[in-house]
């Protein structure tokens, strides 16, 4: 395991470890205890399954959160599946082993990642409205996510805060595979995930007693409630 990855040990391989995305965010904060009270530590959300998660932990902790929007480049035919991902500068990172087992043609590839950018701009707009993003310079940015199932949508998200001159970049999430691991953990000054798992197939939901999908509507509703919380940016 990576010197900068921090576990539950006791989770590995688990499944079925949280009651939901609020009872994970719960048990995330206590791994993230030394960053509340910093001036300058933030949440960035991936929505909107991250949302719940660190609303949660804002909750807990008084760290400010805000969203950080990407999105994955979805597999033609498959849309629950992916082959990399879009953040919302644009940065798009591609899982290309995986391209070329799918044998995709550049017109294809070129036509996912057009789609997944305007998913990813309409969902900006949506999620941040006429709001700047915020000022990243000498800041701690923790980025929150459901679960890193490829781990591409968060390495897609984490070169963007990376840009913005953070001083520290930081993830959590309550539950991982192993490859999600092994593609982060470099790129990040400490990967906070309890819930480690090998195997060959992953699915964040197998973490969960309780999952369905958050609508933007729901994670929506959870920003508002933590604005009027003063938790939120």
């Amino acid at each position: 395991m990576f010197p900068n990855v921090v576990e539950e040990r006791s989770y590995r391989d688990r499944v079925r470890i949280f009651e939901d995305r609020a009872h994970a965010g719960e048990l995330l904060a206590l791994r993230l205890r030394k960053y509340s009270g910093l001036p300058n530590a933030i949440l960035l959300a991936i929505p909107s399954g991250g949302i719940p998660v660190a609303f949660a932990i804002a909750r807990a902790l008084g760290i400010p959160l805000d969203v950080a929007v990407a999105r994955k480049v979805q597999i033609p035919w498959n849309s629950e599946a992916g082959f990399g991902a879009v953040a919302w500068d644009g940065e798009t990172v591609l899982n290309e082993p995986l391209m070329e087992r799918l044998r995709l043609g550049r017109a294809a590839v070129e036509e996912a990642i057009s789609m997944a950018k305007g998913i990813v701009e309409d969902r900006f707009r949506r999620f941040r409205g006429d709001r700047p993003f915020p000022d990243l310079r000498e800041r701690i940015a923790i980025l929150i996510d459901d679960g890193l199932a490829s781990g591409f949508t968060m390495l897609a998200a984490i070169r963007s805060v990376r840009k913005l001159g953070p001083k520290a970049v930081v993830v959590a999430a309550p539950t991982a595979s192993r490859d999600a691991i092994a593609l982060l953990a470099p790129e990040v000054d400490e990967l906070i995930c309890l819930n480690i798992r090998g195997g060959p197939i992953f699915a964040v939901a197998d973490a969960y007693r309780s999952w369905r999908d958050v609508s933007d509507e729901e994670a929506l509703g959870a920003l508002e409630r933590a604005r009027r919380e003063g938790i939120a940016i």
